[in-house]
């Protein structure tokens, strides 16, 4: 395990604000960024590490039909609630094909100082789905403003790959992140993020599937909201690092504890807690996942926020994959923010 520890400095000012401007700095967004998936399929570049995709029976048209039903129903569902959702639709023209387009949080995130950030992506058709230009646009046409581009790692990284938040779990309050090592989460990487951005804390640990396999993805196995954690310890299968993980999210969090099988086969891991805009937290999952919690389990996370599910059968076997990766947390400022 590796754990670095970085000099703390003010939360509420990260390198380069203006220090004449207060940002509040919460763990959870009131606006999410989607990207309408037209490539959608089975993704046999990502296929030999990430061991929730399955090869599907239907056509590609059928697919595509499938997966645009479900993605546009998700969306409707957040917005019905009050929840802000961007959408970036596909390009007009490209010359590579991109399965995996509808799942952003793997390219680029978000910081509270207006930051964008991109990643260095391991597939080749996943380096295509970089557009930061278009998300740029599409920040600014709807009121946020971007202080700061900055590319983690080379442009065109060729072995130390690390995917958004789908390798990193922040807890943007307490300036701790945690990574579970992967293919998709290379330790200098992750240092080079951890020391970018001055968080206080990194703690990079190492999880085993049912089949002895990494874990492809950290947000598959865990998510942290405002007030709360849910994880897979069973996964990380050193007692050392487990015991670590677990003793650092209770001093900030109520932590609650899923299987593997909830994990590996019902997505109870893969998780986010959103706000809309009158500051009401709901709790995003797939329908499979909220079938997996149990009912006790589904009343400690009613606690802190409403259930909102939807029906993502077809991306979660196909795509390996399900909502919380489907959605870019936005934290940029408003320009209402800014004096």
């Amino acid at each position: 395990m590796i754990i670095l520890l970085i000099e703390k400095i003010d939360s509420k000012f990260k390198p380069g604000t203006n220090k004449n401007m207060e940002i509040k700095i919460t763990r959870t967004a009131d606006t999410v960024l989607m990207v309408r998936p037209r490539d959608f399929g089975y993704n046999i570049e990502t296929g030999f590490d990430n061991e929730f995709q399955k090869k599907p029976a239907l056509g590609q048209e059928e697919l595509k039909k499938k997966a645009n039903k479900e993605f546009q129903a998700m969306v409707d569902g957040l917005r019905s609630k009050g929840i802000t959702v961007l959408i970036l639709e596909p390009p007009i023209n490209h010359d590579i094909t991109t399965p995996d387009a509808l799942f952003p949080n793997n390219w680029f995130s978000t910081e509270h100082d207006g930051t964008i950030l991109t990643y260095p992506m391991m597939a080749r058709n996943r380096k295509a789905e970089r557009r930061l230009l278009e998300i740029e646009k599409l920040l600014n046409e709807n009121g946020y403003t971007i202080r700061n581009c900055i590319n983690v790692g080379r442009l065109d990284e060729p072995k130390k790959f690390l995917e958004g938040t789908g390798s990193l779990i922040i807890d943007h309050v307490d300036e701790v992140v945690y990574a579970a090592r992967s293919e998709r989460c290379h330790p200098d990487q992750f240092d080079n993020f951890i020391r970018l951005r001055f968080y206080r804390e990194g703690i990079l640990f190492d999880t085993k599937s049912s089949s002895g396999k990494p874990i492809y993805h950290t947000n598959v196995m865990m998510s942290i909201g405002e007030k709360y954690a849910v994880i897979c310890l069973a996964c990380i299968s050193d007692k050392k690092q487990r015991n670590h993980v677990l003793e650092t999210l209770n001093k900030s969090f109520n932590v609650m504890e899923i299987t593997m099988d909830q994990m590996e086969n019902y997505f109870c891991g893969n998780i986010l807690e959103v706000r809309n805009q009158k500051n009401e937290s709901f709790i995003v999952m797939s329908e499979k996942a909220r079938q997996g919690f149990t009912k006790d389990q589904k009343k400690f996370l009613e606690q802190y926020g409403k259930i909102l599910s939807f029906d993502l059968s077809i991306i979660e076997n196909i795509g390996g994959g399900s909502a919380r990766c489907m959605m870019a947390e936005i934290f940029s400022i408003r320009e209402k923010e800014i004096s």
